[in-house]
């Protein structure tokens, strides 16, 4: 269906999204909601490995979740954790969050009234949205450690887990434009982007995989 090109370019954001961070014991976990119930199958395993000792699954529903997880996605991803054995006494549920900022603070304040200590925190995602998520964790929260995690999964692999190429590809263009866009506008921390991650997004919004795109700033002369 796409072109060798477009599979290259979208390995090359794939692989540029990866934090490479080694797993390791935190304060708690907190898992970010999406249509993908493998986050939630990564945080419990995580979980059962002894990473945290406390889960909070954060998200309202989205266009693209509101029919598949109609109590909402952390509703969801704690059902799901649950059934993978994780005590339910061992989970937090922050039902309103509807973007990834929305969920780090919302998280936060969650564990503000619930007086959690927290000075780490081991932060799961889907796989194309680790560099963002921790992005806009380190601007948001500053003050603790962030330790970025996601389904192990090879990116042809992951494709063929969600069954729909285009809608992974589309959010991976997604993420790339707000890991360039988003800092100047106060949502995440800058990062240095590759010039050949940049041609290679150029090339996918030539291609078409735009649905996922959020209308830029104008800039002014």
């Amino acid at each position: 269906m796409f072109s060798a090109q477009a599979w290259a370019d979208a390995q090359r954001l794939w692989d540029f999204q990866q934090m490479g961070h080694e797993p390791r014991p935190c304060s708690v976990a907190i898992g970010l909601g999406s249509h993908d119930l493998q986050v939630a199958d990564t945080t419990a395993d995580l979980y059962h490995r002894g990473m945290a000792p406390l889960i909070v699954f954060t998200g309202a529903t989205s266009r693209t979740t509101r029919e598949r997880m109609p109590r909402g996605e952390a509703q969801h991803y704690r059902e799901r954790a649950i059934e993978l054995g994780v005590p339910a006494a061992a989970i937090l549920v922050e039902p309103k969050a509807r973007n990834t900022g929305e969920n780090i603070r919302f998280s936060r304040a969650l564990l503000e009234e619930q007086q959690v200590p927290v000075s780490s925190v081991l932060l799961v995602s889907k796989p194309y949205e680790e560099r963002r998520a921790y992005a806009t964790a380190r601007k948001l929260w500053p003050t603790v450690e962030w330790v970025s995690a996601s389904p192990p999964m090879a990116f042809r692999d992951y494709v063929d887990s969600i069954g729909d190429p285009r809608l992974v590809i589309d959010m991976l263009v997604g993420a790339q434009q707000r890991l360039m866009i988003y800092p100047q506008q106060g949502f995440m921390i800058e990062q240095e982007i590759p010039e050949d991650i940049k041609a290679a997004y150029e090339r996918l919004c030539g291609a078409g995989f735009t649905s996922r795109l959020v209308p830029e700033p104008t800039r002014h002369a």
